[in-house]
């Protein structure tokens, strides 16, 4: 079985094959979130304590929180459940997930330090990596940084450089966010002019009061509203007959 172990502190990981089962059965009959000491790991995992986030069996099915068996299921998903995407409205689709109990049937098994030892591993707490993307929305970029509303959020924005090519000027990658090119208290709406070079811009409701809009408009014009005379001067006409 494969532990891949991740420390969130430095956005590291590490993958170990381990084969002894007197190491493996400490994760055994445990649950997604809960803990596990790393003592058994080696000396250098003294004090560490592990949570387990999930895994998958060795045919690739992912371990699903909530399903409290060891087994594979076929559960009918619908749309707010994990796992699973509506592609269309009311879309309801069986799928097969493994049970959120560990057992030796796993091929991986995903770890999270939750508790530091006194020791360094080597290649996940002794080294850092750096964030590959930056936060694109505002309000995240404003927290980060710890910026107020008055300062410039396109300032802040995390550029990530890209590969240099031999005999081309450094280049850098951003995310747009052109949320934060609008002055404050307008809208995307107020962003469309209302007329063009073409003229003003015709909505729905005004295309539905042109004369020529609807079909056959001018074969009505002129027609009386029913065939046998208005409705209103009905009554009059009846009284003028005596």
């Amino acid at each position: 079985m494969k532990l891949n172990i991740a420390y969130p502190a430095t956005g590291c990981q590490k993958l170990l094959k381990i084969d002894d089962e007197k190491i493996l059965s400490m994760f055994y009959d445990k649950r997604i979130s809960q803990e596990v000491p790393a003592d058994r790991l080696g000396d250098e995992w003294k004090g560490y304590i592990l949570r387990i986030s999930g895994g998958n069996d060795l045919q690739g099915f992912c371990m699903m929180q909530g399903v409290l068996t060891n087994t594979r299921v076929r559960l009918l998903f619908k749309k707010g459940m994990p796992n699973f995407t509506e592609k269309r409205n009311g879309l309801r689709k069986r799928k097969s997930v493994r049970g959120c109990i560990v057992d030796s049937q796993l091929s991986v098994l995903d770890l999270v330090v939750v508790r530091k030892g006194e020791q360094e591993i080597p290649g996940l707490t002794d080294s850092t990596a750096p964030r590959r993307l930056g936060p694109k929305r505002v309000g995240k970029i404003r927290k980060l940084f710890n910026l107020s509303k008055e300062d410039d959020v396109r300032q802040y924005v995390v550029h990530r450089p890209l590969p240099e090519k031999d005999g081309k000027k450094a280049r850098s990658k951003a995310p747009r966010s052109s949320v934060s090119l609008l002055p404050p208290g307008s809208s995307a709406r107020g962003r469309y002019s209302p007329s063009r070079n073409t003229g003003q811009r015709r909505t729905s409701w005004t295309l539905l009061n042109t004369p020529n809009y609807w079909p056959n408009a001018r074969k009505r014009r002129g027609r009386p509203l029913s065939r046998g005379g208005d409705l209103a001067t009905e009554p009059l006409l009846h009284l003028l007959k005596f």
